[in-house]
């Protein structure tokens, strides 16, 4: 199955190395290109994409806003966004993932590590890698309101087993489900229904949803450096 990839940037240049990237993969192509967030809305419903490497700041319509209309539209619940951003450490990063975003990339990372992160989004199975994405979740969410627990996520969480909190905690961690199951000592298969469990309770998207949901209910405390 091919992945149906959108490229939302206003560098017509990247845009153009990111299409040589992707479509030099076999499973994957570009379906389209936009150059502001309203325009990648109507494309993703358009060209019916599956995930959207989005830069956050474009004109118009920006890269946030554009992404929690997709995340909000209940006909483009599969579609992924995958945030690209200058810096690695960026304000807007945290506001995406709670707008519904998967992810993000720095525009820095090597060719392998984008393609592997469309793969990822894609599935859904996993918190993007590089590692040090948990690491700048948890910076972001320390400098805002980490002290104030969101009552709302808290809430939620009663909906949860025992192991569904267990195995939640450690997705929070950045881990893979293989690793999961080695830590708790079950099946791989059996923290892949926690976690489709646990995000069905909590009304998450994807991994990603849960790791910030973990930190916004204070399930997990941020570690900062």
């Amino acid at each position: 199955m091919t992945i149906r990839v959108l490229l939302a940037d206003d560098q017509a240049l990247l845009r153009s190395a990111f299409r040589v990237l992707v479509d030099s993969e076999p499973d994957m192509e570009v379906v389209g290109e936009a150059s502001d967030g309203a325009e990648a809305v109507r494309l993703t419903r358009q060209e019916r994409a599956d995930v959207v490497l989005m830069d956050i700041r474009m004109p118009g319509t920006d890269g946030l806003a554009a992404t929690r209309l997709i995340s909000e539209d209940p006909s483009l619940a599969h579609v992924r966004v995958v945030i690209l951003t200058t810096f690695e450490v960026d304000d807007y990063v945290v506001q995406s993932l709670r707008a519904g975003a998967s992810g993000f990339l720095g525009k820095g990372s090597e060719p392998e590590e984008l393609l592997s992160a469309i793969r990822v989004a894609a599935g859904g199975e996993a918190l993007l890698s590089p590692a040090a994405t948990k690491g700048l979740i948890a910076r972001f969410l320390a400098q805002g309101d980490a002290d104030d627990n969101d009552p709302v996520s808290s809430e939620r969480l009663a909906a949860l087993t025992v192991r569904e909190r267990e195995v939640l905690v450690q997705v929070a961690g950045g881990h893979s489900n293989d690793e999961i199951a080695e830590r708790l000592e079950v099946s791989p298969l059996t923290v892949k229904t926690h976690v489709n469990r646990a995000m069905a309770k909590l009304g998450a998207r994807d991994r990603a949803q849960l790791v910030v949901i973990a930190y916004e209910s204070g399930l997990v405390r941020p570690r900062v450096e």
